[in-house]
């Protein structure tokens, strides 16, 4: 408390110095870089070394860690190897593995992280971790570790708002205090804001983490312009069906003027539409004395189809 009081004392005076020196208008403070943001938010008593592969930003750390504390200037090294320095320290497979949703465990079993608006939702699973015939004792062993994953994956994933886990079922009271007491000592390393409740009789450990700022995946991601972030699409024979029925309104309604029509649509579902549905088709052709043709666009939307008169390309609505 005393170091982190004298270097925000050091800050205002600064600030202060600045107001009486400096002609208006001018900036008198700014949020830190990423080099400043780090050594403020993540240098803590925990950490036991900082490696940089670049020298400049190395020795603007080790001077502003001077400022702070002569001691933790030891902890800041620089790397020079030719390999990068992420594969060295393994970090790319940590920052590849934190967008997984299903993390294994050492013991087989496995955690599914499922993020959405309202709370983020965790299921716990034995999987592999069959475990002999104490099958309480397996559902432990598998809960401990998963409690021990899930505080790791919260910080890893930088994930806030509302959690609920979704433990194995355990009889025993003593293991379900076990599995949250783990939980909350493992959360209370956590820099942001925790609070945790005692698993419900439920199995469902509720459970807040501050959100001070988006999310890894929030950050890395976006929605995806093909299904909008819903991570579905309907099924061949859904898009088939609406298909059919839109088919059916704009046979009769041009009926009279139009006989030849074209339906340009994804290849998935026209392959549907040849293989299942050709009977309907048919149907179709003799009850409005017409005939359809089809074309496959690999470019088009699961569920898109465009209908059109097939001699002048004009677009057909229902």
């Amino acid at each position: 408390f005393v170091r982190d009081l004298r270097f925000l004392l050091d800050q205002w005076a600064q600030v202060e110095q600045f107001i009486r020196e400096e002609p208006a208008p001018c900036r008198l403070f700014e949020e830190p870089d990423l080099i400043g943001r780090t050594v403020r938010d993540f240098l803590t008593e925990e950490i036991d070394d900082v490696v940089c592969d670049d020298r400049g930003s190395t020795e603007r750390m080790i001077e502003m860690i001077g400022q702070i504390s002569r001691r933790a200037r030891n902890r800041v090294h620089h790397y020079d190897s030719a390999m990068p320095i992420f594969e060295t320290y393994g970090v790319q497979k940590q920052i590849d593995d934190a967008f997984h949703r299903q993390v294994w465990l050492k013991c087989g079993g496995y955690i599914v992280i499922d993020e959405t608006e309202a709370l983020v939702a965790i299921d716990v699973n034995t999987g592999r971790n069959k475990g002999g015939r104490d099958v309480e004792k397996t559902i432990l062993q598998t809960n401990l570790e998963a409690a021990d994953e899930i505080a790791r994956q919260l910080r890893l994933r930088n994930i806030g708002g509302l959690i609920i886990a979704d433990f194995i079922d355990m009889k025993s009271r003593k293991d379900q205090q076990a599995v949250y007491g783990l939980m909350k000592e493992r959360l209370n390393r956590d820099k942001a804001k925790t609070h945790i409740l005692p698993i419900s009789q439920l199995g469902l450990m509720e459970m807040t983490r501050q959100r001070a700022q988006e999310s890894l995946s929030d950050t890395i991601y976006e929605n995806c312009p093909y299904c909008g972030g819903r991570g579905v699409v309907k099924t061949s024979m859904t898009t088939s069906v609406e298909l059919h029925r839109t088919l059916n309104t704009v046979m009769r309604k041009y009926q009279e003027s139009i006989h030849d029509i074209r339906v340009i649509l994804n290849p998935g579902v026209l392959k549907r539409l040849k293989e299942e549905d050709e009977e309907l088709l048919v149907e179709l052709e003799r009850r409005y004395a017409g005939r359809l043709t089809f074309r496959g666009d690999p470019t088009f939307h699961h569920e898109k189809f465009v209908i059109t008169d097939a001699n002048t390309g004009t677009e057909l609505h229902a």
